[in-house]
């Protein structure tokens, strides 16, 4: 099935999180981030932080807060087993923090395919804002196999 470039500009609906120390804290472990800035609110704020830092990948998950994460790419008819993760990418604008409240808009900025329609690529862009102001844009590139 051969995903219309139609659909190049359209954008998810805002999702907008909390951060929390708790979820730092886990998402340090998970990762095995060993620096105690990213674990211990003393150590963070003798180093210059407010409060423990977003660590770099975090913010892709804000995403996942939405009820359905993936009712963007199922709503093109996409069958999700044939999907790959292509690539991903971090710009930091500045640094995030516990406590912070973000906002992440996601916007689909290419739709090609290779290998004569059997690999469709799906470019997106996702900003993420601390009350308006720009923290960080992410880049991924998704790939659907097509039979």
């Amino acid at each position: 099935m051969a995903i219309s470039p139609s659909i190049v500009g359209t954008s998810t609906p805002p999702v907008t999180m909390t951060v929390e120390r708790g979820r730092l804290q886990l998402f340090a472990k998970a990762i095995g981030q060993s620096d105690p800035l990213y674990v211990d609110v003393a150590a963070a704020r003798a180093a210059g932080h407010p409060d423990l830092p977003v660590p770099p990948t975090f913010l892709f998950g804000l995403e996942l807060e939405r009820p359905n994460p993936f009712a963007w790419i199922e709503e093109l008819g996409v069958d999700m087993p044939s999907v790959l993760h292509g690539s991903q990418s971090f710009d930091y604008t500045t640094m995030a923090y516990a406590g912070d409240v973000l906002t992440a808009v996601s916007t689909i900025t290419d739709v090609y395919d290779k290998k004569g329609g059997a690999l469709e690529f799906l470019d997106r862009v996702t900003h993420i804002t601390r009350d308006g102001d720009p923290i960080a844009t992410l880049t991924q590139t998704t790939v659907v196999r097509n039979s």
